[in-house]
């Protein structure tokens, strides 16, 4: 089995990433993708790890965009972490991130909650504040009663204290992606519409913008889901891409490489992503040695 999305703490997981690289190791994965929001911090750890454990080790990013009014995830994988351009522009988007988390705040102490980036930051091990960190600060503090409430009344998209952010489009995230050597997938679509949507136009578009596949195994899917989206992705000629979304302690129940119990990511996913790749792999770090 592979698992080829999973967060840590430099995102919104709540693990480091050599635990990440260890308990994929016990589980007996052929392969681990880590894939934070926004951010290529946790990846040096990630990768060092390699020496120690039979998995092979796949640096990635999650990186948010907006299509046709919604807003979508497309994981880069394979891709260089110390390539120039693409750590350029992810610092960029960091700072982008920091003016918004500061409007953030401001809108929020207009709601009568009084709460600082300080206690925002508490909940951030990592230089990467989102949302998710700013829903673990509203609960501490005791204006919502769990994340999902925060989301719903405070900073969901629409809600009193949420700032928009300007998102890329998936062309822009394609093209960050294959020019730091890696390869486009759009991270759980089952999970970014309303069960109605008929995603076969929609895929056909996202393929012309470069995104080469999307994720057919899902840690949340059910089987019909799951049938529905390989089938797609024989019929375009996608890579039907899969992994658990595994959090840690943010996402209680989903398990590395087995998600809630019923995912199984074949390894053949991984030739089909290599042979997407705009360049060998031999040239990203981190990727001489792994499971055979």
């Amino acid at each position: 089995m592979i698992d080829l999305h999973c967060h840590s703490l430099f995102s919104d997981g709540t693990d480091d990433p050599e635990i990440l690289a260890r308990l994929a190791d016990e589980a007996g994965l052929t392969a681990l993708a880590l894939t934070d929001h926004d951010t290529l911090d946790g990846l040096p750890q990630f990768l060092a790890a390699q020496p120690a454990v039979r998995t092979r080790l796949i640096p990635g990013m999650e990186l948010s965009c907006r299509f046709m009014n919604m807003e979508l995830h497309i994981l880069g994988l394979f891709i260089d972490p110390t390539d120039a351009g693409l750590r350029e522009r992810i610092e960029d988007m960091r700072r982008r991130r920091e003016e918004r988390n500061d409007r953030m705040i401001e809108r929020l102490r207009s709601l009568d909650i009084p709460i600082t980036l300080k206690e925002v930051r508490e909940m951030a091990p990592s230089r990467t504040v989102s949302r998710a960190h700013f829903a673990k600060a509203l609960v501490k503090r005791g204006a919502a009663g769990s994340r999902q409430d925060a989301f719903m009344r405070y900073i969901g998209d629409g809600c009193p204290g949420h700032v928009p952010f300007r998102n890329l489009s998936p062309a822009e995230a394609a093209q960050w992606i294959s020019e730091a050597g890696g390869v486009a997938i759009l991270a759980h679509p089952g999970r970014s519409a309303v069960r109605s949507f008929r995603w076969e136009d929609a895929m056909r578009d996202l393929k012309a913008q470069g995104i080469a596949g999307f994720e057919a195994y899902y840690g949340e899917y059910g089987p019909t889901e799951q049938r529905y989206f390989c089938d797609l992705a024989e019929k375009l000629d996608m890579v039907p891409c899969g992994g658990s979304d595994y959090h840690g302690g943010t996402k209680e129940g989903l398990r590395l490489g087995v998600g809630r119990g019923n995912l199984n990511v074949p390894d053949a996913v991984l030739a089909a992503l290599e042979a997407r790749l705009p360049r060998r792999i031999q040239e990203i770090p981190g990727q001489g040695s792994g499971r055979s």
